[in-house]
């Protein structure tokens, strides 16, 4: 264990922490050639090398392992964000996050088309959850601050970038924040839901595009207004 941040970590913690990346990994592997309704969760504990009674100890069904998959990633985007935010706040922070989105869904298309067909199904929005100190340094042992990343959702980072945006003018002093942040979920979603798995290496330009129309748009409405 090369990280000294895990070894102050107890033991029984991280073996804990240790499972449930080890099966978020495992199905990241199986959701690349097939769906989830075909993954079997023997498949995903060979994987892994646990047993299936182990498995049930820690997620109670595969759709719930698939939503420890979207909270992880939501980290990561947030992390990122909120790196590119510390020397470039406001609007390339924002699209920071998106070019991490596009990166996140070329690299395992499947497995965000799962993410994107849960969300669907969900009547209620998730609350983000908080993803433990030894979870973090165990999926992302080279994000280096990821220790420090508050749990909040990717709105926790979109939201202070735009309010950045729109004290740096980038954006109009009076932009709507609830309404752009609508813009941005239908963006976030509505992109790879319409080129994955086909076209997923547009995804990066996609993202840069539409979020380029949604800052011309801005400007112009309040040019308008005036």
């Amino acid at each position: 264990m090369r990280d000294p941040r895990l070894r102050k970590i107890p033991l029984r913690v991280r073996k804990h922490a240790q499972t449930r990346v080890a099966l978020l990994q495992a199905l990241l592997q199986e959701l690349r050639d097939k769906p989830l309704d075909a993954v079997a969760v023997r498949d995903l504990c060979d994987h892994a090398e646990v047993s299936e009674a182990t498995f049930f100890n820690y997620f109670s069904r595969k759709t719930e392992l698939l939503g420890y998959l979207r909270d992880v990633w939501a980290l990561e985007l947030v992390w990122w964000g909120r790196r590119v935010a510390e020397d470039q706040p406001g609007l390339k922070a924002v699209e920071a996050v998106y070019d991490k989105l596009a990166e996140q869904s070329q690299q395992h298309p499947g497995a965000m088309m799962e993410i994107l067909a849960l969300h669907a199904q969900s009547r209620e929005k998730p609350e983000p959850a908080d993803i433990p100190l030894a979870e973090r340094l165990i999926a992302f042992p080279e994000h280096e601050g990821i220790e420090d990343v508050a749990s909040g959702g990717v709105e926790s980072v979109l939201v202070p970038n735009l309010e950045q945006a729109m004290q740096k003018k980038e954006l109009p002093a009076n932009t709507p924040l609830p309404l752009v942040m609508m813009s941005l979920a239908g963006i976030f979603y509505g992109v790879p839901m319409a080129l994955l798995p086909a076209q997923a290496a547009h995804l990066p330009s996609a993202y840069r595009q539409q979020l380029s129309l949604l800052w011309s748009g801005l400007r112009a409405a309040a040019r308008g207004g005036r």
